[in-house]
């Protein structure tokens, strides 16, 4: 479910926010739908418990989750405003990860066909 990189500059409770916003975004967690526990995904990707906590309490304050003491977090049913926030979010991510790729020397044409591609899917 998340791919944390520990050589990635980018500290692991950001890897762990962008990759479950994404997942929200995406659809690929569905409003209401429970998070992993904090224990539960601390063991499972071996990292401090703090650091899942942190990642959980940004996404709260961005109104993507909502938790509920002593049942766990749950994804934030979307409403209109929450959802362009959610897409302003991602395409800030998108944005981060384009200049990183022009940085890199990719081609503005590769980074169209794969655009083009993913929209054809």
């Amino acid at each position: 479910m998340f791919v944390i990189d520990p050589r990635s500059k980018a500290p692991i409770y950001e890897q762990l926010r962008d990759q479950l916003r994404w997942q929200i975004t995406m659809g690929f967690l569905a409003p209401e739908e429970p998070l992993p526990s904090v224990r539960k995904l601390s063991g499972e990707l071996g990292i401090n418990p703090n650091t899942i906590q942190k990642a959980y309490r940004e996404m709260e304050q961005e109104g993507l989750i909502y938790s509920q003491p002593g049942r766990g977090s749950f994804v934030t049913p979307a409403t209109g405003e929450q959802r362009q926030k959610q897409q302003d979010s991602q395409m800030a991510l998108l944005e981060k990860e384009i200049r990183k790729a022009k940085e890199m020397g990719i081609s503005r044409e590769r980074v169209e066909g794969l655009t083009q591609e993913i929209f054809q899917e």
